[in-house]
């Protein structure tokens, strides 16, 4: 799945230049406007932002690219022209899986919200194989008391990983912490 981020980085940067959006997969597209409203206002409107659905979810679905339909038409025009991930790098050179090279004067890593933490593998119980975030409950390790995260998708609602809901879930987790050292 491929983000807002990378999706928009791209199509910019394709005005003035030939780019190439690498994705694991298609890009899928929202309807940034519902009713003439933007899609956050509504998911703030009835609650879905905040809703605490993420620990009924065994794996986070995947987010759709929010467009008003500038990027989708960018795709569809080739602006940026899409491709299938790249294989690996070799110097300025990428390796593409039909075994084609390209010379590449710049790669811009639009990478979203897909945490790799191999810095915990030293904590016991912390970190699940591949170094993905440690099983926790709305932000608590389950297996490590007092280590915490924020911003992770769905870690509690859908806005988890955004600048809308982080600050909402840093401050259940710093309650939760305050309680956590108080029982020490």
């Amino acid at each position: 799945m491929v983000g807002n981020s990378a999706v928009q980085i791209a199509a910019e940067l394709a005005r003035t230049a030939r780019v190439t959006l690498a994705t694991r997969g298609p890009v899928k597209f929202a309807a940034q406007r519902i009713l003439g409203r933007d899609l956050h206002f509504w998911t703030a409107c009835t609650g879905l932002d905040a809703a605490p659905l993420g620990r009924l979810l065994s794996h986070p679905p995947a987010q759709p690219v929010l467009d008003d339909g500038r990027y989708r038409a960018a795709l569809a025009a080739g602006r940026p022209d899409r491709r299938p991930l790249f294989t690996g790098a070799d110097g300025t050179k990428l390796l593409w899986s039909d075994g084609r090279r390209e010379e590449a004067d710049a790669i811009v890593l639009a990478t979203g919200y897909r945490p790799h933490l191999p810095c915990l593998s030293g904590l016991d119980g912390a970190l699940d194989p591949g170094g993905t975030p440690p099983r926790h409950r709305e932000g608590l390790a389950t297996g490590v008391p007092g280590l915490a995260l924020v911003g992770l998708e769905w870690q509690r609602s859908l806005s988890s990983n955004s600048l809308r809901g982080v600050g909402r879930d840093a401050e259940r987790i710093a309650r939760r912490l305050a309680a956590h050292l108080a029982r020490r």
